[in-house]
């Protein structure tokens, strides 16, 4: 919970002595390469629990005293993995680098002032008279702030008048954005262009495809975008983005987000803190226990809200594909902006008139008695310049469409798994309720597999027989393929197909 009110922070100058860290508040130039989390295979990104993760490049322009000096990078990646940090362009190198995950916030303020003077403000609600008095910090963000003034110890905002804390400095080690600071060293003061580069977690990317069929299964519109997604808190703007496919080997590293305490505030009304149940004063500043109006319940924790906040936009802009070793990379033509919270989509490919085979599918086990069972549709093809593909075909999504009579019709949903130039493609469709198959058996093993087709068309049809081991199939002619019996036949329109077999042990 956040109290109710500001905390205030007063300006003063700093003593000449200090040593004033040089910041850098943002970088001039950055670039964002993002990797996919291999490990979620097809399945959707979690927009809550991002597992992939970016290389970060920013550029910056800093003007170094002579001497030993303090660098703040503010403005990095709040899922910055400091160990992976290169800073290029100091001319000493480094001495140290430290990650900032302290942020700025009511409950930190508080900790990192804990024993310290600040100055407590005080409102009266009835006819708004402000006074002022000096209080110490006695206890923590977490468990009840309690102040001393000269009137004994109080619990903040527990007296029934408006208070703020009000503090004559940031208090040190706390930073208001995620910062990177580092120790230099520089024999004479120089303006340099300093490098940063780094891993970052909460990142991740996929390709997201849209296929059309043709009214006769023989032809796919196929269009895919690169849908970019980030849970990190910062934004990298006018960011030149490119995402990489394949198999990087890479140790996942654990990194504690940044730390922002909220305000926990407590009341002992009436007695002594030793003796009283704590009670937590929520938003409104009012207790339980105090003869108010009871308050409402507190907020979910923020990350329940983290999929209402995330921001989709699009663009028309197709990303460039290159090769990268052995690794496929696509790069965004123009800058763009990879927005806090936010996922962002460009076109990756398009590719209007890919050929394809549909083919109906059924998995039987081949010494079941009786059973019935519905076929899925696939549609087949080669991932080549004569089917009107040859190019790499990232891990996604298929939502399928076919054409109607006046706008298309949604077919179903499949997976593209990651296909190279020259493999087979294979996008699994749907439940055929059209095409069915039937299995009877008769006397000394024997058996009769009977397909039936509803639509107005001829069918392909590819039936596996799954086998018991020991047991055997005779009386049929089966083609064998990628260890699999298979019985490949065409199924006349509104017509049907009949295999009989018998099963020897």
């Amino acid at each position: 919970m956040r109290a109710l009110g500001p905390l205030l922070l007063a300006t003063l100058a700093v003593p000449a002595a200090a040593q004033v860290p040089v910041v850098s508040p943002a970088p001039e130039r950055v670039g964002v390469t993002v990797y996919r989390d291999l490990d979620r295979g097809n399945a959707r990104p979690n927009l809550r629990w991002l597992n992939g993760y970016a290389l970060i490049s920013e550029t910056r322009t800093i003007s170094i005293p002579a001497g030993d000096s303090e660098l703040r990078f503010e403005g990095v990646a709040s899922g910055i993995v400091p160990q992976s940090a290169i800073v290029g362009g100091v001319p000493e190198g480094l001495l140290e680098r430290n990650r900032d995950a302290l942020l700025l916030s009511a409950g930190s303020l508080i900790d990192r002032s804990l024993g310290q003077r600040v100055t407590l403000r005080r409102t009266s609600k009835a006819d708004g008279k402000v006074t002022t008095v000096d209080a110490i910090v006695r206890t923590g963000s977490q468990s009840g702030v309690v102040l001393q003034t000269p009137d004994g110890f109080e619990a903040l905002r527990c007296t029934g008048l408006s208070e703020t804390p009000i503090y004559d400095r940031v208090p040190a080690g706390l930073s208001a954005r995620p910062t990177l600071s580092v120790r230099v060293r520089a024999r004479q003061p120089i303006t340099a262009t300093v490098t940063l580069s780094y891993l970052a977690t909460g990142f991740d990317w996929q390709a997201d495809y849209v296929a059309v069929l043709s009214p006769d299964q023989r032809r796919l519109q196929l269009q895919a975008w690169l849908t970019l997604a980030s849970t990190d808190d910062t934004s990298f703007v006018g960011a030149t983005t490119q995402a990489v496919a394949g198999r990087v080997n890479r140790e996942r590293t654990q990194v504690p987000p940044p730390v922002a305490s909220p305000l926990r505030l407590r009341c002992w009304p009436h007695a002594t803190t030793s003796d009283v149940p704590a009670v937590a004063v929520p938003e409104s500043g009012v207790a339980d226990n105090q003869l108010y109006p009871a308050p409402p319940p507190p907020p979910p924790p923020a990350i329940a809200m983290r999929s209402s906040e995330i921001v989709v936009t699009g663009s028309r802009v197709t990303a460039q594909r290159e090769r990268l070793g052995d690794l496929q990379l696509y790069r965004i033509p123009e800058p763009v902006t990879v927005a806090a919270n936010a996922q962002k989509q460009v076109g990756l490919l398009e590719r209007p008139a890919v050929q394809v085979k549909p083919v109906y599918l059924f998995t039987i086990a081949a010494a079941m008695t009786d059973a019935e069972e519905q076929g899925r549709l696939v549609l087949r093809s080669r991932n080549r310049n004569e089917e009107g593909l040859g190019l790499p075909l990232p891990a996604g999504n298929v939502i399928l469409f076919q054409e109607g009579a006046t706008r298309p019709l949604l077919l179903g949903e499949g997976q593209m798994r990651d296909t190279a130039v020259g493999e087979k493609v294979e996008l699994d469709v749907s439940s055929a309720t059209g095409v069915r198959a039937r299995l009877a058996s008769g006397e000394k093993g024997r058996r009769q597999l009977t397909l039936t087709n509803d639509r107005t068309v001829p069918v392909t049809v590819e039936v596996e027989l799954v086998l018991n081991d020991g047991d055997r199939i005779g009386g049929a002619r089966l083609t064998r393929r990628d260890g699999k019996l298979l019985w490949e036949v065409t199924v006349p329109a509104n017509g049907t197909a009949t295999l009989g077999y018998r099963i020897r042990d």
